[in-house]
């Protein structure tokens, strides 16, 4: 049962990378320093966006509008590192 555990704070640790990976990426997009039209970078934006806008889209549709300010990435993160604090110090101590 350990291994699922970490299996599964792995996969959120990922998960977490893959986040910041694309809020720099819209960060690049939107000052112009790199070009979708490039197919390698409108491939891995079109990945990027595929992983993570289904659960980013619940937390954006909860928040105000901030204008040009997109906090929901902030707010997933956080969300995923309480998550694990939570296996890591109450699940994972009970599983034999």
């Amino acid at each position: 049962m350990r291994a699922v555990l970490d299996v599964v704070t792995l996969a959120l640790q990922l998960y977490i990378y893959l986040l910041i990976a694309s809020a720099v990426l819209s960060w690049l997009i939107a000052f112009n320093v790199v070009n979708t039209r490039n197919q390698f970078v409108s491939a891995v934006w079109d990945f990027l966006y595929r992983i993570t806008e289904p659960a980013l889209r619940p937390i954006r549709n909860m928040l105000p509008n901030l204008g040009g300010i997109d906090i929901s990435p902030i707010i997933l993160v956080l969300l995923i590192i309480f998550i694990q604090r939570a296996i890591q110090l109450y699940i994972y101590p009970n599983v034999f």
